[in-house]
């Protein structure tokens, strides 16, 4: 195995679609707070110190799953031989350090967020990943909290809050939906999730409910004066694509969890809209 080969299987083992993604949500989190400005110096080690926590937690999966991943997925880095166990095991410690020293520079609350959410990734497989429910619900907090961890960073919680609450219960219900998608294949690998526990119509309801709960608490933001009409104007059709999608759930899992996606990208934009709007003259 070449050098070139296995730091592609190293860069393979974080996924870097996901800790792309994962930065981008803290830097919108620090934004919305209206902190992006004035600490930029903590917002660049709050966005570093998640990419480097999300990369490890998922190096670490692959490690704990790579018995798993030999028959399930032969193509990832350990399983084909581009990394060895221990160097996927090594090079998780060494980023999960990066991580803490960059988190360690931020404020308190965000260095209590970010503990929380280490332990977590390097939990998820070992403990939650097969308990129904609680699995869909770690990855789901973890998913929010990388709003709250980018507002915490410069010191200012704000509408955070309710942005982390929507994208966590959004984030919930699309991994319920896709858990009822993958039922059968989750039933033969003996996975116990929430749609093979309680059932594929019961799981969509609780699914839905969670959904219907986080639509309603969305205007919370304009009703404490924390944003104007512009926050509204765009939460509106994020709010109705969600609902949508909760609902074509029923018929089609694939399409709807597919369909929340989006609506989950307008609700961000919508708090992006809402901050951006606070800094234009004459806008609200």
């Amino acid at each position: 195995m070449t050098v070139g080969e296995t730091g592609r299987g190293l860069l393979e083992l974080t996924r870097p679609v996901n800790v792309i993604a994962a930065g981008v949500l803290t830097f919108i989190g620090a934004f919305v707070a209206g902190g992006v400005a004035e600490k930029p110096v903590a917002v660049a080690a709050a966005v570093g110190a998640t990419a480097l926590a999300v990369g490890a937690g998922n190096a670490i999966n692959d490690y704990f799953d790579r018995e798993i991943d030999r028959i399930n997925q032969p193509e990832r880095a350990i399983p084909r031989g581009a990394v060895s166990p221990r160097g996927a095991l090594v090079f998780s410690i060494v980023l999960f350090a990066g991580a803490v020293a960059l988190a360690l520079t931020l404020p308190r609350l965000a260095i209590g967020i970010a503990a929380v959410n280490l332990l977590a990734l390097i939990a998820y497989t070992e403990l939650f990943k097969g308990l129904p429910g609680l699995g869909n619900a770690l990855v789901a907090y973890l998913v929010g909290s990388t709003f709250l961890f980018g507002a915490a960073a410069v010191d200012e919680i704000g509408p955070a809050v309710v942005l982390f609450v929507l994208a966590a219960i959004a984030t919930l219900t699309r991994e319920i939906i896709k858990d009822v998608e993958d039922i059968e294949g989750d039933r033969e690998e003996g996975l116990h999730t929430l749609p093979i526990a309680i059932g594929e119509r019961r799981a969509l309801v609780v699914a839905a409910v969670l959904l219907v709960a986080a639509v309603v608490a969305s205007p919370v933001p304009y009703l404490l004066g924390e944003f104007g009409i512009a926050y509204l104007l765009v939460v509106a059709p994020a709010d109705a694509v969600m609902l949508a999608a909760a609902y074509e759930s029923f018929e089609e899992p694939t399409v709807g969890q597919s369909r929340l996606k989006y609506g989950m990208f307008l609700a961000a934009l919508a708090f992006i809209v809402g901050r951006a709007a606070l800094e234009l003259p004459g806008v609200t």
